[in-house]
């Protein structure tokens, strides 16, 4: 009973998800100032005063979280211009060797992924090369009631297909294998041999099958590898550097240990290599806090987009979730523009709160929850009660 409801809630939400404390000991704390060459950089906290008392509270709030919930590492990028800026790596990279995190890493940001898959097909929105409401058979054969399902309900989350993470035999699959390669074609299938959940455009319901079929979209209109699109038409403009999709389970160095409990048996088991195949345009790109930081601006600000395509894409819809609404690939949560992203081993968070022009960026290495929570999400709210009070972070879209 025990394994069968694990594999129920298995890979559900922005990807896998489930609960154990990792045993951890202390270890140093880094700071640094972020690089001065991006345009968004601001001030290290002033060391006295409010600046001092704002730091001291910040670090015992990630300091409480990190040990309730017991993550290993944790970095935390917070840019406040006016205010100062606040980036530190706590925590250890590697629970064998009691490696410290540091600030460098690559982390792999699970369904982050989304706002870039959904940032290439607005442009082709942008160029004339689809139509929101064009209907998916119009690109992907095949697909339950792809007639009626439009290409704004699959980015939307609004499709009514059955989220292929979600089908037993997927998720055994998945974890008899870890490394395993799977294509775009053949992790549809598992959900494709469901009914669907509801008619078009009913309701939310987040689903990894969406944006597979967004990326085979995109690579049919443009007759190109996903990968190659991404980098030439987002990565590259947006100026970031240290972000890819894989092919495969490569992982650039430096990159902490991922550690996960959805495994077959529950125990807790090492995911830095697993191959992130299965989540291709839903969840498997790698970056950094670099650019995940230039990235929050670029999202929120629809600096890739036209300003009538961004408005279409930042207008949210209730999700279930309380004080979080879902637009095109992106969430939106008291305030805060942005993803969250889960994978075995790894959770990212990457927002923007643009009346303040504030950024946050979270990287950790566990996605095991906590208190029935996802600790990236634990790390939020309690980062932005302390510095950003009115704008508390509520919560992500996550199906369990």
């Amino acid at each position: 009973m025990r394994r069968t409801l694990r594999r129920r809630r298995l890979l559900a939400a922005t990807l896998l998800l489930a609960s154990v404390l990792i045993p951890m000991t202390a270890a140093p704390t880094t700071a640094i100032r972020a690089g001065s060459a991006d345009r968004h950089e601001g001030n290290p906290l002033p060391a006295g005063g409010p600046g001092r008392t704002l730091t001291a509270r910040l670090d015992k709030a990630i300091g409480d979280v990190r040990r309730q919930a017991g993550i290993p590492g944790v970095v935390v990028g917070l840019w406040m211009p006016g205010r100062g800026s606040y980036v530190r790596a706590t925590g250890v990279a590697d629970t064998a060797t009691r490696e410290p995190m540091t600030v460098g890493p690559f982390v792999r940001i699970g369904s982050e992924t989304k706002t870039f898959t959904v940032t290439a097909l607005l442009q082709l929105v942008d160029r004339h090369r689809v139509r929101l409401d064009d209907p998916i058979s119009r690109y992907v054969p095949g697909v339950p009631d792809g007639c009626r399902i439009t290409l704004r309900q699959l980015a939307e989350m609004r499709s009514g297909l059955f989220p292929y993470t979600s089908d037993a035999d997927f998720t055994h699959a998945l974890l008899s294998d870890p490394h395993r390669y799977f294509t775009p074609h053949q992790v549809l299938a598992y959900g494709f041999k469901h009914p669907n959940t509801f008619a078009p455009g009913a309701r939310f319901q987040y689903s990894n099958t969406n944006l597979v079929l967004l990326g085979l979209v995109i690579e049919k209109v443009t007759g190109r590898r996903l990968a190659d699109v991404l980098d030439r038409r987002v990565l590259r403009p947006a100026g970031l550097h240290a972000t890819l999709l894989p092919r495969g389970a490569g992982f650039p160095e430096p990159h902490p240990h991922g550690y996960t409990d959805q495994t077959l048996s529950g125990a807790v088991a090492d995911a830095t290599d697993w191959n992130p195949s299965w989540a291709w345009s839903a969840g498997a790109m790698i970056s950094d806090l670099h650019d995940l930081r230039r990235w929050a601006y670029v999202v929120a600000t629809g600096r890739l987009l036209s300003p009538q395509t961004q408005a279409q894409r930042l207008k949210t819809l209730p999700t279930g979730f309380p004080g979080t609404g879902y637009g095109l690939g992106v969430f939106e949560t008291n305030g805060w523009i942005g993803h969250n992203g889960s994978i075995p081993g790894y959770e990212t968070v990457t927002v923007y709160l643009p009346p303040q022009r504030a950024t946050l960026v979270i990287m950790i290495n566990t996605d095991s929850t906590s208190q029935g929570q996802e600790p990236s999400t634990l790390l939020a709210r309690a980062i932005t009660a302390v510095a950003t009070p009115a704008n508390v972070y509520d919560g992500a879209v996550v199906t369990r």
